[in-house]
């Protein structure tokens, strides 16, 4: 079989697995736009606590009195009146993947999430539109005291502890998109790992936004106790509607003294989605966290894990990537800032664009007073794929304590012809060639995901660089 009929049996398997869109079925969605009534009626459906109301419409505030944001991307595309806030798939949270309605488990049978349950999963979660419709996780871990549920499960069965953490790492004010996000939550997961305990096996959590003209805000708190290990696997996929559509989530995630926590994430949203998300981890004393971040479609995408290095010893690592196609705008990135001395952090960036899209850079680096002998390391890469594609690069680094050691590195490039040739020489065609390139330059982030989503990712990037490669 040749390359170009392999590529077209992967883009076929590619539009059964992912690009489908089922008929809507839902048992309630608010009527479009958003005020003080939707996000009541929001709280309402949730039967949440009166203190939590409260909070919700003093972030509705927030968000209506600021301006959206002029420094990056064009977001005047989207209008609150056009978009659907809320929307309920199903009744009851599932406990079992039998009691889940038949459409939807039939959506994710297709997406594999039962299948990688079985297979190399500590626990799974799966969000449908506006709700988790299914959370689980193994025996063993809840007998250690391992905490793995929806966020309303959260609130709901934990809801001192929830309260405690809840808005901590990323207050309601801290950007528009987070006081939407703090007015309108809905769905993601609530995790708690007790000191000491490690999961070996990854959590997941996969998000799918079906509805056209939908608003998906879902939420997601991970506190990883003293000693403790965690990795949280993250997907999103959406299909293709000729209305845009609006993902807006927050993960909050707080590392405590020796602790250990990797987030990954691959988002395959489709070419309609605006993807704006806020990500932060907060990093106490001899513990780390990094965030492997991929972003693959959507309209515009602006997002930058970051990571606060709080106490002596913290450390935290960014390892991101984007791919801007065709009509596509990735503005991604990453942030470190260090509180405390002796913390050290790394940003790894890379980019791919082709057919005119764009990638941005955008990342900060910020030293405090305080944080003397602390260690960074940026480096962000770009790789042209045609002439009229775009990259740029807006890095940012604030030192106030001359006594730190700071690295800063960027590069753009194209896949030269002295290393086709060079490939070509030993055998491979011009495409084999151009992919073998490409996958060298994203080797950096694949070696960091479970196999199975390393493969995936693989065959993601090689669907994306059909018309250039393939």
């Amino acid at each position: 079989m040749s390359d170009a009929e392999q590529l077209k049996g992967f883009r076929e398997t590619y539009d059964e697995q992912y690009g489908f869109s089922d008929p809507d079925q839902y048992v309630f969605r608010a009527r479009k736009g958003l005020d003080a009534q939707v996000v009541g009626e929001i709280s309402e459906m949730k039967n949440e606590p009166e203190w939590m109301r409260t909070y919700r419409l003093k972030a509705l505030d927030i968000y209506l009195s600021k301006p959206v944001p002029t420094w990056g991307p064009d977001l005047s595309g989207l209008r609150d009146d056009d978009i659907y806030f809320f929307v309920k798939p199903a009744g009851e949270e599932a406990k079992s993947w039998e009691d889940v309605p038949d459409n939807i488990k039939k959506t994710f049978d297709r997406l594999g999430i039962p299948e990688a349950e079985q297979k190399f999963l500590a626990g799974a979660g799966a969000q449908y539109d506006s709700e988790m419709v299914y959370h689980q996780i193994k025996k063993e871990l809840e007998r250690q005291g391992v905490i793995f549920k929806s966020i309303e499960h959260g609130l709901r069965d934990h809801e001192d502890l929830f309260r405690e953490y809840f808005g901590t790492v990323i207050p309601a004010h801290d950007n528009k998109y987070a006081a939407l996000n703090a007015a309108t939550w809905s769905g993601g997961s609530f995790i708690y790992v007790p000191p000491g305990v490690k999961i070996e096996m990854p959590l997941q959590a996969y998000f799918r936004l079906n509805t056209a003209s939908m608003g998906q805000f879902e939420r997601t708190m991970i506190i990883v106790d003293e000693g403790a290990f965690l990795h949280y696997v993250e997907g999103c996929t959406a299909p293709s509607y000729t209305t845009d559509s609006l993902h807006s989530g927050v993960i909050e995630i707080i590392v405590k003294r020796g602790g250990r926590s990797r987030y990954s994430t691959i988002q395959n949203w489709s070419n309609n989605v605006y993807n704006l998300v806020t990500q932060r981890a907060m990093v106490y004393g001899d513990a780390s966290h990094e965030w492997v971040d991929a972003n693959l479609g959507s309209k515009i995408t602006m997002k930058y894990p970051s990571v606060y290095l709080m106490e002596p010893g913290a450390h935290g690592e960014i390892l991101s990537i984007a791919f801007a196609g065709k009509g596509q705008i990735q503005d991604a990135g990453g942030k470190a800032v260090h509180v405390a001395k002796h913390t050290t952090s790394q940003i790894i960036s890379k980019s791919i664009c082709k057919d005119g899209g764009r990638s941005s850079y955008r990342g900060l680096l910020k030293v405090h007073p305080d944080a003397a002998y602390s260690k960074s390391t940026v480096v962000c890469d770009a790789l042209l794929l045609d002439d009229h594609s775009e990259s740029d690069t807006y890095p940012y680094i604030e030192i106030e304590n001359p006594y730190v050691t700071v690295g800063h590195e960027a590069t753009v490039s194209k896949i030269g012809e002295d290393q086709l040739f060079y490939l070509m020489s030993r055998g491979l065609n011009e495409d084999e060639a151009n992919a073998m390139v490409v996958n060298g330059f994203l080797e950096p982030l694949t070696k960091e995901l479970p196999m199975e989503y390393s493969i995936e990712m693989n065959r993601l990037i090689q669907l994306q660089m059909e018309g250039s490669i393939g």
